[in-house]
Formats: structure tokens, C-alpha cells, sequence
């Protein structure tokens, strides 16, 4: 069995927690808490300690947040291009202009009496 380390096994909650829509918005907010709160694991007294931390926890704020937001637009952008198909397909169903293979053409032969 493959060991993993603590950063690790803590990104992958963080990930996890984010992606959860239930969690999403705690996780933000949680994670703003913990950048505003002077309980920090070390504190922002201690001038480099206490910003890396915090840049670390922006870093993965920021990371993930547009991770998230570029998967919502990859899946934007697929169902509206499927949408469009939809559309030009039935479009060209009811033009009989249209080039395309799905469009008939009926031809009547008319008999007079």
C-alpha cells in the first residue's frame, strides 16, 4: 500500500470538500476565516513563518476555485455546442435548401383529368 504524506492527504480533502456543492461555500468561507483569524497554525507575528502559510492557503484557495470554474465552463460550452447541433439538425430537416443528407425532397407528379 502506497503511502501518502499529511499535505497530501489534506489537499485531496480540500479538493474533495470544494468540489462537494453541499461544502462548497463553508469551505470558502472557512478558509477566509482562516486567513482574517490571528489563530493561525503560525501566527503572522512571526513575519515569514506566518505569510507562508497563508500564501499557501491562497495559493490553494485560488487554485482550486478556478479549477472548478473552468470545468463549469468546459461543461457550459459542451452542452451548449450540443444544443446547437440539435438545432441546425432540425433546422435542416425543415430547410429544404440545406445541403444536408437529412433533408428529403418529394417529388408529386400531378395527373389532370
Amino acid at each position: 500500500m502506497k503511502q501518502q504524506h499529511f499535505s497530501n492527504i489534506l489537499h485531496n480533502l480540500y479538493q474533495k470538500a470544494l468540489k462537494h456543492t453541499k461544502y462548497r461555500w463553508v469551505v470558502i468561507f472557512g478558509t477566509l476565516l482562516y486567513l482574517v483569524s490571528p489563530l493561525d497554525i503560525s501566527p503572522d507575528v512571526f513575519p515569514i513563518l506566518g505569510w507562508i502559510d497563508d500564501g499557501l492557503i491562497v495559493s490553494l484557495l485560488v487554485t482550486e476555485v478556478s479549477a472548478l470554474m473552468a470545468d463549469q465552463l468546459k461543461h457550459k460550452r459542451k452542452s451548449s455546442e450540443t444544443t446547437s447541433e440539435a438545432a441546425n439538425e432540425a433546422t435542416s430537416v425543415f430547410n429544404p435548401d440545406s445541403n444536408s443528407e437529412a433533408a428529403q425532397t418529394i417529388t408529386v407528379e400531378a395527373v389532370s383529368c
